[in-house]
């Protein structure tokens, strides 16, 4: 990871005081052109337990979140005097149990010129990211796409 990106994963954990509550870490991003990915880790603790001794549904989505937002930032924190992210909409599959740490791949689902050009165009573009969590034996447990937007400065 860059020092550029390890600032943008440092800002977005500040940002987000829930991540910071559940110990969540971003531990990679890497932005090459319209590649761009991050990976965010939740840590295994009694606390975020549910009732299968798993983490939690809700610390799952958090993880995930997260991890699609450090892609957000990572894409286009350059332009965010433009505008300001926003998640619009979210899908999550629980596929297997989560037990143990696990960690989170999000990986941007649009070109980030596309967006861009919207954006500058007044329009308030979308753009999804893709995230896959998955367990220490590499099982994948969770899926999930966090839609997002960059609402234009000056727009409700």
């Amino acid at each position: 990871m860059t020092d550029d990106m390890k600032a943008v994963a440092e800002n977005l954990i500040a940002a987000v005081p829930f991540a910071r509550t559940l110990g969540i870490e971003i531990t990679d991003i890497a932005a090459e052109g319209d590649a761009v990915r991050a990976v965010a880790t939740l840590p295994d603790e009694d606390r975020l337990h549910n009732h299968v001794a798993g983490p939690h549904a809700g610390a799952l989505f958090t993880l995930g979140e997260t991890a699609s937002g450090a892609v957000g930032m990572a894409a286009f924190g350059p332009y965010m005097h433009l505008g300001t992210p926003l998640a619009v909409r979210s899908d999550i599959s629980y596929l297997k149990l989560a037990r143990g740490p696990v960690t989170a791949t999000a990986t941007l689902g649009r070109p980030v010129r596309e967006v861009m050009e919207e954006l500058t165009g007044g329009a308030r573009p979308e753009f999804p990211v893709h995230v896959e969590i998955t367990r220490a034996d590499g099982a994948v447990t969770t899926a999930m796409t966090v839609v997002w937007t960059i609402r234009p400065n000056g727009s409700s």
